[in-house]
């Protein structure tokens, strides 16, 4: 009887015993999880602000070009390939196309990506599927494509008609430089390249 009771008591301490674990990693869990929530939730502001699309609208005004160089920049952002010279630009579409021009003047390779605010991809183009290897773009919501086709203007006959759903975006020119006797040519074309609204008919409304 005495040894029973013993035996009673002491299984009642283990389970007293293994319910206290239970319950301790429960709180464990739920603490952890609970901090890890707060950390997310106070690390996603510094997060947003360092998505590409934001980083080039830091580089200063849109329907610009910016080059980059080896070393990040102010905006945290630079070329990542040191054959490769390139230039970002942000642009907006809610009051009508946007144009992206350069003429080819000779570089060995040059390439363009247009990318949404999201950074998705949603057009590329190079030199060897241009037109004569010349960048001649315009970017234009569904609606204001419409009205382009409808009416197509003389300057932009020849031009690489692109639609974008998303209002805002940036591109990104990119030229090859596999020698420093390229670095001239290339910085010429990159320089020389133009971002800008297409202000095709002035009374037009999209």
């Amino acid at each position: 009887m005495g040894s029973g009771s013993r035996d009673f008591a002491s299984r009642k301490a283990d389970s007293r015993g293994f319910a206290l674990k239970v319950l301790l990693a429960v709180i464990t869990g739920l603490v952890g999880a609970a901090l890890l929530h707060l950390i997310i939730v106070l690390a996603l502001p510094d997060f947003s602000e360092r998505d590409a699309y934001t980083r080039v609208l830091a580089e200063g005004e849109i329907y610009r070009f910016y080059r980059l160089g080896e070393k990040p920049d102010r905006a945290g952002l630079s070329k990542d390939d040191p054959f490769v010279d390139a230039t970002v630009c942000a642009f907006d579409i809610s009051e009508g196309p946007v144009r992206l021009t350069a003429a080819n003047g000779g570089v060995p390779f040059w390439s363009l990506g247009v990318y949404d605010q999201s950074s998705n991809e949603v057009f590329s183009i190079n030199d060897r599927t241009s037109a004569g290897g010349v960048l001649d773009v315009v970017i234009a919501s569904p609606m204001q494509l419409t009205a382009l086709r409808k009416a197509l203007p003389q300057a932009v006959s020849q031009s690489i008609l692109v639609e974008a759903r998303a209002e805002e975006g940036y591109v990104v020119l990119r030229s090859l430089v596999p020698q420093p006797s390229f670095a001239g040519i290339v910085s010429q074309f990159l320089n020389q390249a133009t971002c800008a609204p297409f202000e095709w008919r002035s009374r037009s409304r999209f």
